[in-house]
């Protein structure tokens, strides 16, 4: 059987182009003991992606030139030599950006069997769901009634975490870009705010006016504009969990930190950076609380979605486009 999988041919320098991937066709080996073969049915494309096409090796290993990319990805068995999976069973793994994968049994999870659908194991119950709650409940340690910020707030990420923030009875407010973005914050009841053509002092400006009391937690995807304004709206003893900084995945040089950092020492605030890979022991709770609400529809979710293997380095570069309401995901 043969296997269609993306590589790239370069690492390269501020935003990537669609050139940098190229498609290529192997025939797989037979299966060893222990592995399975996976036919995909959904891939996911992420922001942290790019930080692996950069070569060089930060929180994980860099993709490598020439070789199958990766990435998370939802199949079902097709062939198995691992007698924890059978042909047919629906599972969840890492060898995405490609039609059909071969792997060890034991880098394979079966999907759980909440009556959702598959892809939400990829955005809403899985990684991007799962560092949504992590930031919230175990980095800055929401409590009933605090005041949250999320920057990148309709993103796969941002949106559930306005969600489980509102649901905690304080204000909550979502800085987004494109109208239909801000207008889908609103519909659920969170205050949203713009960045586009707003400096640091324009965008603060807004958020005060739209929380004038202050933010107790500021849940960061952004950076950039967006942590500078977020630090001067911060009160005593604010918390802030930072899980990604987009705005400088595709920077050409280093660019300047916040040139309002005192206000870390001024507001007594905290600031810890998170990688979800490192708390997946707690995805159990996470499931436990989160997807029941999401299999009764009490959590909306969004979904831009890309057809065909084909399209999948076009789905990854629109991330940096803002061009996704939700999770990104190619389907197969």
């Amino acid at each position: 059987m043969q296997s269609r999988y993306f590589t790239i041919n370069d690492f390269p320098q501020g935003t990537p182009g669609r050139e940098l991937f190229e498609l290529h066709e192997a025939e797989l080996s037979d299966l060893a003991e222990g592995e399975v073969r996976i036919r995909n049915t959904w891939l996911s494309v992420d922001p942290y992606m790019r930080g692996r096409m950069s070569g060089v090796k930060t929180y994980i290993d860099p993709f490598v030139i020439g070789e199958p990319l990766e990435g998370a990805a939802v199949g079902e068995v097709i062939e198995s030599r691992d007698s924890r999976l059978a042909v047919g069973d629906k599972v969840r793994h890492m060898a995405g950006w490609r039609d059909i994968a071969q792997l060890p049994g034991d880098q394979v999870e079966s999907l759980p069997s909440i009556e959702v659908p598959e892809q939400a194991y990829l955005g809403v119950l899985g990684m991007p769901g799962m560092t949504a709650w992590t930031g919230l409940n175990r980095i800055a340690e929401m409590r009933d009634g605090d005041n949250v910020l999320v920057s990148a707030a309709s993103g796969a990420v941002g949106s559930l975490a306005v969600q489980l923030a509102k649901a905690k009875g304080g204000t909550v407010v979502g800085i987004a870009g494109a109208p239909e973005k801000l207008e889908w914050l609103e519909s659920h009841g969170i205050k949203a705010v713009s960045y586009r053509d707003r400096d640091t002092q324009q965008l603060t400006e807004a958020l005060k006016s739209a929380c004038p009391e202050g933010f107790d937690v500021y849940y960061e995807n952004v950076g950039g504009v967006c942590l500078e304004a977020a630090l001067n709206t911060l009160r005593i003893g604010g918390r802030i969990a930072v899980c990604g900084m987009i705005a400088r995945y595709n920077a050409e040089k280093p660019e300047p930190g916040p040139s309002n950092l005192a206000m870390v020492l001024i507001q007594r605030l905290r600031m810890q950076g998170f990688i979800i890979f490192d708390h997946w022991d707690d995805y159990p709770s996470f499931l436990k609380e989160v997807g029941p609400r999401v299999a009764k529809g009490e959590i909306d979710y969004e979904e831009t979605v890309e057809e065909g293997l084909e399209r999948t380095p076009g789905a990854f570069l629109a991330l940096f486009e803002g061009a996704n309401t939700g999770k990104m995901l190619v389907r197969l």
